[in-house]
């Protein structure tokens, strides 16, 4: 899996929330345009069935809002007219079920009264517990992914030290064998100079040595002809 902090990576997740988003725009719609078949409890099953679609719509939707951020700029406003037209799309599918869930009269069928008997009270408390389970598996469920990703995060920063600790011994190493390398060169120099030294003053005995001779040539050679 790419690195959650790249820009492409960033474009790829916002990709899958979008294909889910539109499973479930499609699955949502479908239940939308079966509820006004229904009455009484089969209609207020789909009802129910139709909240929790619209409810996972609402979470992707809020997951594409975080996630289109990480887009590159050249490609944010395709990105966001996109995502325009999915909250207007939401917003359509609320309205929608809002009219059909007020129609107490297709919802509770023959036995509608504006006075709810207990067993219809028990019925509505039965419909939200199980909507409430139903929300709370699909929140353990994003949980859990959300620490998958959280684990598979930490594993590459892991690495990444891992590999920065390495390069830190590499660095370290090379500047250790440039440190000798420079002793080998100073002493290098100074036997150099050592060497210049010897020569100079080797010169210097050599021309002495060679005007004491001449001169010594020259003192024979006027003894002989005086």
């Amino acid at each position: 899996m790419a690195n959650p902090l790249d820009t492409d990576a960033g474009s790829e997740l916002f990709g899958s929330y979008e294909a889910e988003f539109k499973l479930v725009q499609a699955d949502l719609t479908q239940k939308l345009d079966q509820i006004p078949e229904l009455s009484g409890e089969p209609r207020k099953a789909a009802i129910s069935a139709a909240e929790r679609a619209l409810e996972e719509a609402d979470e992707l939707l809020g997951q594409m809002r975080l996630e289109k951020q990480n887009i590159p700029s050249s490609s944010r406003p395709k990105i966001n007219q996109r995502f325009r037209n999915f909250e207007t799309d939401v917003d359509s599918y609320k309205r929608k079920l809002r009219s059909l869930a007020s129609d107490r009269a297709a919802l509770f069928g023959s036995r509608y009264t504006d006075n709810p008997t207990p067993t219809d009270v028990q019925l509505e408390q039965r419909q939200q517990l199980l909507s409430g389970t139903d929300r709370l598996e699909r929140s353990s469920q994003r949980l859990r992914s959300s620490q998958a990703l959280a684990n598979e995060t930490e594993a590459i920063g892991a690495g990444t030290l891992a590999d920065l600790h390495a390069q830190r011994e590499r660095i370290a190493h090379t500047g250790q064998v440039l440190y000798e390398s420079e002793g080998y060169v100073d002493r290098s120099v100074k036997t150099l100079r050592g060497m210049a030294r010897r020569m100079a003053t080797n010169r210097v005995i050599t021309i002495a040595i060679i005007t004491v001779l001449v001169i010594l040539i020259f003192a024979v050679i006027y003894s002989k002809f005086r």
